[in-house]
C-alpha cells in the first residue's frame, strides 16, 4: 500500500506516526521487557513483536488515546509469553553459562539472587509484575502508575505492598532451600 492511500483522518501519514511512536517509546518498551525477561536479547525479541503487531493490526485509535500504557501492557504480555516458552523449553544450559569462565563467590551470590529474582517475579500476577516494573524500573509514583494502567492509586498501592510482600516470601523460599 502506498505511503498516500495510508493516510489517517487528521491527514497524518501512518508510516510518519508509526516512526514517531517507535522514537518516543522504543526504549521504555526495551526496559520493560528486560526487566520481565531478564534476557537483552529476549527484550529485543520483545521490543520487535510488538512494533510489529502494532504494524500489522491497524489500533491507531486504540493505541492513540494512552500509547504508553498499550505499549507497556503489550511488552508485558509479551515477555510473559516468551518466559513461559523459555520454561517449556527443555535445554540444559546456554553456551554462555558452559564457556563462563570462574567466578569469585561475590559474582556467583549475586547472580544467584538474580536468579533467584527472576524465578520469583515470574511466581506473581502479570498485573503485579506490571505495576512491579513500573514503579521499580521506570521509576514512577503510584499515582502515574495508576493514570498509565487506569487504575485507582489505592489499588495500585495495595498490589504492590501484596506484590512486594509475595516476592520476600518467595526469596526467602528459594534462598533457604538453596542452603540445605
Amino acid at each position: 500500500m502506498s505511503g498516500a492511500a495510508r493516510r489517517d483522518l487528521a491527514g497524518a501519514d501512518l508510516g510518519e506516526q508509526f516512526e514517531k511512536l517507535f522514537r518516543e517509546h522504543h526504549r521504555f518498551v526495551y526496559r520493560t521487557a528486560y526487566s520481565v525477561t531478564g534476557r537483552a536479547q529476549d527484550a529485543e525479541d520483545v521490543l520487535q513483536t510488538v512494533f510489529l503487531q502494532l504494524l500489522r493490526y491497524d489500533r491507531s485509535p486504540v493505541v492513540m488515546g494512552n500509547p504508553a500504557g498499550y505499549l507497556y501492557r503489550a511488552a508485558v504480555n509479551v515477555s510473559l509469553n516468551v518466559v513461559r516458552a523459555r520454561k517449556r523449553e527443555e535445554l540444559v544450559r546456554d553456551v554462555e553459562e558452559l564457556l563462563a569462565p570462574e567466578c569469585n563467590a561475590d559474582q556467583e551470590s549475586t547472580g544467584d539472587l538474580q536468579r533467584h529474582l527472576l524465578k520469583a517475579i515470574h511466581q506473581l500476577r502479570p498485573r503485579a509484575v506490571e505495576i512491579l516494573v513500573l514503579h521499580y524500573v521506570h521509576g514512577y509514583t503510584d499515582a502515574q502508575v495508576a493514570r498509565l494502567l487506569g487504575a485507582s492509586r489505592g489499588t495500585i498501592a495495595v498490589t504492590l505492598y501484596r506484590a512486594r510482600v509475595r516476592l520476600k516470601k518467595l526469596m526467602l523460599q528459594a534462598i533457604s532451600g538453596e542452603r540445605r
